[in-house]
């Protein structure tokens, strides 16, 4: 039996390049036949706001129940998503906030600095658009996007290994780069990297 995919798409303008991207990743693991199932965090129906932060517990909405009920299926989370201004679009953020709770995601342990990892034995693979080449935003700005989502979500979580790939200077890119693009990323779904 194969792995369990579930792709993550964080961009919230549907008629993007990370929704070709998500399309491509999905047509490589079906080709498979390895099972894959979707989230778009655009189409769930939830308050991104974690108004109270861990002092009170906001109840979960459907959508986002429904969503942690894919994440705890998935042995494979491949999460797609754009870097606005060094970090994660603003849906995503607060779907982890929302969703990435103690006691779902990791829980704190009573009188320690440590904790548990609740997500162990998941993988995944950040994919990210860029409008500047990959080494530069790694050398220059120290990617912080994945530093936040591998280290401190993903990894913190316990999910290991994460790997990341970048794709980009999407602004500046032909149909020509964009379709090979898409074909390394369909590539990927059939390694299920």
């Amino acid at each position: 039996m194969g792995k369990k995919i579930l792709i993550i798409n964080g961009h919230p303008n549907k008629d993007s390049f990370n929704f070709g991207i998500a399309a491509a990743y999905k047509k490589g693991v079906l080709s498979t036949g390895t099972e894959v199932k979707e989230i778009v965090i655009a189409n769930l129906d939830f308050n991104p706001n974690l108004q109270f932060g861990y002092q009170k517990r906001t109840e979960l909405e459907p959508d986002l129940l429904e969503a942690w009920e894919k994440i705890q299926w998935a042995d494979h989370l491949v999460w797609i998503h754009p870097v606005w201004w060094g970090g994660l679009p603003a849906i995503t953020k607060g779907f982890i906030d929302r969703l990435f709770l103690p006691g779902f995601a990791f829980q704190y342990r009573e009188n320690s600095h440590f904790w548990d990892k609740l997500l162990k034995g998941k993988t995944a693979h950040i994919i990210t658009t860029l409008d500047q080449p990959g080494f530069f935003y790694r050398l220059f700005f120290h990617r912080p996007s994945v530093n936040q989502l591998r280290r401190s979500v993903l990894k913190f979580c316990g999910i290991s290994p994460v790997t990341v790939s970048y794709i980009g200077i999407v602004r500046n890119s032909t149909p020509e780069m964009r379709k090979k693009w898409l074909e390394k990323v369909e590539s990927w779904g059939r390694k299920l990297k």
